[in-house]
């Protein structure tokens, strides 16, 4: 405890939903300290999330961010439904279902079958270049060589992470 106090010096910045479900310590089987955590609904990348990310490249000298998405996401599902219904929503939730429905399209046209999961995985590759072209400051990084980026599914039934 008294060494992570003086500072911190995580492996990786991890960017994943906010469902309850999803702990990105556990999943990775990391303790306090060794995770750079931005957590969203959706994991989708905000403006925070970028100045969080872009803190940790420049002052915490992460070698790797990693976007993850989960199986039966809430916000990926709301997104799609609202693409396919156009349903109005309350409150903030067309901000989160705008920033998700690029990749519902995508999905939409390349995998006609489990459109959800299709979904999922369109967002976190969405995440992931956003990530990359949204901060020059993340995208020089990452074309330096000097961080990687990286996506994968949690899936919640059996625990396991499947890259993309």
């Amino acid at each position: 405890r008294a060494a992570r106090a003086e500072g911190q010096h995580p492996l990786a910045g991890i960017l994943s939903c906010a469902d309850s479900r999803v702990p990105p310590e556990i999943i990775f089987d990391q303790g306090p300290g060794d995770l750079f955590v931005s957590r969203d609904a959706g994991n989708v990348v905000s403006n925070y999330g970028l100045a969080s990310f872009e803190f940790a490249v420049t002052s915490l000298g992460i070698p790797l961010i990693v976007v993850v998405g989960h199986t039966g996401c809430g916000a990926v599902a709301t997104a799609l439904g609202a693409s396919t219904s156009r349903k109005d929503l309350p409150g903030h939730l067309p901000e989160l279902v705008k920033a998700i429905e690029p990749a519902v399209i995508t999905a939409h046209g390349r995998h006609p079958g489990d459109f959800l999961a299709a979904s999922i995985e369109e967002n976190v590759r969405l995440g992931m270049k956003r990530l990359k072209t949204q901060s020059k400051i993340i995208g020089d990084a990452v074309t330096s060589g000097k961080v990687g980026i990286a996506g994968g599914v949690y899936d919640l039934e059996t625990g396991a992470v499947n890259w993309i």
